[in-house]
């Protein structure tokens, strides 16, 4: 029954694959999806749109799977930066893993497991009925020296998985600093900062931060920015461009120029909306610039500031030394990127950040424990006889074959990606109030809590089926979690190997096909008429949903390798799957909206670490449950000299990951030394981060006098 579970889950999600990549090589080529589909090529002018029926729009073709496999490494980096490269070496990494593992899962354990009698006879001429545990490790004899082929599995393949690791970590590195040593000077690299600074009484934060960096840092020290609070204005910032874009909208449609002014539209004289409108759009910009004034007193200053130096070096000097007596006054943080800039939320003081950290880890706690409901759903659903015993009235359409297949097959990992696909949203909610002030450190955060929390409800959750207290117990026990793993592992073989092609294969032809932006044009299209002139907005790379899928799929890869090699080829075609599909992504759909230079990879490689971790326990518990004492007293130096490995890692690669060195601050800094353009640069830096709603905004032709800038909130040695 599990087999034949699983061939339909297999049939319906290649029939799913088949049928999206087909539809996408049609519908790309319909100018009613481009926004969709290549909305980074529209937004660069590369694309145009076609009027008139052609019938070669109708039938699919291969080009973009060419075009996105002869994209280079090189093409990819100037196009979207190098997380973009980090991204596709995750996939290659995983690629070059499990085609090595596959190879030996394959050709050489998976005929050791067939030829065990472990397990009850099976008759291979009704294999869609019987389980599946006749291709896993279950299937071999205890004490059987068949299982030292397994033992030499482990050793050989965690060997290849830190060699790549080591390699992959170094290549990343030197393509980072390769990357900094390419870059024009960028207002990141010269500018910190500053949070908890103390302001004496009667004076401004702006004047506390200048006096101290005068101070002590006066031959360095170039320019401020302080933070202010700006929740108001960006409310009132977002209603104006709404009712920007409905004026814009009234203008391209001459029929809805007009309307009755009563209230149920019948009755009354008409209204000229587009005035209507323009009137309100002058009140809102004036009430705006009121606000603006406000913003810019001293009692709207947030105890923060952007601090600018003359050099990089000077820079990471200020940001590394510690500034104050106090501990707690004078904090200083990397400054991200201008536009990277997560505005909304600066805390006030060491103490509200803290506390909201707290909140957080309380939030994913009560979200961890609501999860499991769903999960302790979906394994009922793998067993018809719970599930008879739930649902008694079911009975008699559970008897009939297809449908029982479909609920035990197929059904219980689409539930499980459904309630899954509510996690990353709400881990990136998280993430902004704790306290991050870049986009890019928020889907960091998101990316790590995802990852883990997938690995706790999905792997450890569906493995342990039983309540919290059940599950918390295994991990207080150590010394039993070995054995642990090595009963019950085994036992989900069948479910992972669904969830892989319902969760992979699918999750990557939607990806191609972008189903729900699709969907949402396709409502909004009757309904919303958008203007030419309008700016696309094109999307960019959701690293914090997709990074965790391919690092959960390599943890099921390594740890199954050896206990269910069968699980490796559906690992495989998702891979090749992800690395055509991402490719094309990155080409024609996404563009950058931040740059972290690479540091997405220490998750990866952290992961990576705990996976060999986890499959040298489950290794471990194996060999003792199968009377192989011996080889469970061989793999225990595994686990210790992979944490070794890591550590050495640590120390090796992980502070280039972290700053840059001062022999490359100061080496670029003496290439930039004679650079006359540096002049001009350092101008733009003094006003580089002042927060985009203080600028002046007008829409309306009438208010001539927001054209000069509302307050200057740098001074550049007191400008």
């Amino acid at each position: 029954m599990l087999v034949s579970a699983l061939l339909t889950s297999v049939g319906i999600n290649t029939g799913l694959c088949c049928l999206f990549f087909t539809l996408y090589s049609v519908l790309r080529k319909q100018p009613i999806n481009y926004e969709v589909y290549v909305p980074r090529l529209l937004a660069e002018g590369k694309s145009r749109r076609r009027s008139r029926f052609n019938l070669e729009r109708l039938i699919p073709s291969p080009g973009w799977v060419k075009k996105a496999w002869q994209l280079t490494e090189d093409e990819l980096l100037s196009m979207s930066g190098l997380d973009a490269v980090v991204f596709m070496r995750i996939i290659i990494f995983s690629l070059r893993v499990f085609g090595f593992a596959g190879i030996i899962g394959l050709f050489i354990l998976l005929p050791v497991n067939t030829s065990g009698d472990q397990l009850t006879n099976v008759d291979f001429s009704d294999l869609s009925n019987n389980s599946l545990d006749v291709f896993t490790i279950s299937n071999v004899n205890n004490g059987s020296s068949k299982l030292w082929v397994h033992f030499g599995a482990v050793y050989l393949v965690t060997a290849f998985v830190c060699y790549l690791l080591y390699y992959e970590y170094n290549y990343i590195s030197s393509k980072r600093v390769a990357y900094f040593y390419a870059s024009k000077p960028q207002p990141e690299q010269f500018t910190i900062l500053v949070r908890s600074i103390p302001v004496s009484r009667g004076s401004s934060v702006s004047d506390s931060v200048d006096k101290f960096f005068r101070e002590y840092h006066p031959s360095t020290y170039l320019s401020h920015v302080v933070v202010r609070r700006t929740n108001k204005l960006r409310n009132l910032i977002n209603n104006a461009n709404k009712l920007y874009r409905r004026i814009i909208h009234l203008q391209s449609d001459s029929d809805q120029t007009h309307r009755q002014c009563d209230c149920f539209g019948l009755f009354g004289r008409k209204v000229d909306l587009v005035d209507h409108y323009e009137k309100k759009l002058e009140d809102l910009e004036e009430n705006l610039r009121l606000q603006q004034s406000d913003v810019s007193l001293a009692t709207e200053e947030v105890r923060a500031a952007f601090v600018s130096f003359n050099s990089r070096y000077a820079t990471a000097t200020a940001f590394h030394m510690q500034q104050s007596i106090n501990p707690t006054h004078w904090l200083t943080e990397e400054a991200p990127e201008p536009h990277d800039v997560y505005w909304p939320f600066f805390s006030s003081s060491f103490m509200k950040r803290w506390i909201s950290k707290l909140v957080v880890i309380v939030s994913c706690i009560l979200l961890t424990i609501l999860f499991l409901i769903p999960v302790l759903v979906v394994q009922g659903l793998t067993n018809l006889s719970q599930l008879e015993v739930w649902f008694p009235f079911l009975k008699s359409v559970l008897t009939i074959t297809v449908v029982s297949q479909v609920v035990t097959g197929y059904l219980p990992s689409l539930i499980l990606q459904l309630f899954l696909k509510i996690v990353p949203p709400i881990m990136e909610f998280l993430s902004s109030i704790q306290g991050y002030i870049s986009q890019s450190a928020i889907q960091k955060s998101a990316c790590n809590k995802v990852l883990w929390f997938t690995i706790w409800n999905i792997f450890f959750a569906t493995v342990f089926s039983g309540s919290v207290l059940y599950q918390v117990s295994i991990f207080l026990d150590p010394k039993n979690i070995p054995s642990k793993l090595a009963v019950s592992v085994p036992a989900q073989s069948s479910f992972f190997i669904a969830y892989v092609v319902t969760s992979g294969w699918t999750s990557t032809s939607s990806e191609l096909f972008r189903i729900i932006p699709f969907i949402c044009s396709l409502v909004k299209r009757p309904f919303v008429k958008t203007n030419p002139d309008d700016e696309l907005e094109v999307p960019s790379m959701p690293f914090h949903q997709d990074i965790p899928r391919i690092l959960f799929f390599s943890l099921l890869g390594i740890t199954y390798f050896f206990l269910a090699p069968l699980i490796l080829p559906f690992l495989l075609i998702y891979l090749c799957l992800a690395y055509i599909v991402f490719r094309n992504q990155f080409l024609n759909v996404y563009a950058p909206k931040y740059e972290t230079g690479g540091k997405f990879w220490p998750i990866v490689h952290n992961s990576m670490i705990f996976s060999l971790v986890l499959m040298h326990a489950i290794a471990i518990g194996i060999f003792t449950l199968k009377k192989l004492s011996l080889a469970s007293s061989l793999l225990i130096p595994l686990p210790i000299l992979t944490l070794l490995f890591n550590e050495y890692c640590r120390k090796r690669f992980l502070p280039m990951f972290i700053t840059y060195s001062a022999e490359s601050l100061i080496l670029k800094d003496r290439e930039d030394r004679d650079d006359p353009s540096m002049s001009e640069f350092f101008d733009r830096l003094a006003t580089a981060y002042q927060d985009p709603a203080l600028m002046p905004i007008q829409y309306s032709t009438n208010s001539d006098s927001l054209n000069s800038p509302l307050i200057s909130s740098s001074s550049r040695a007191e400008v």
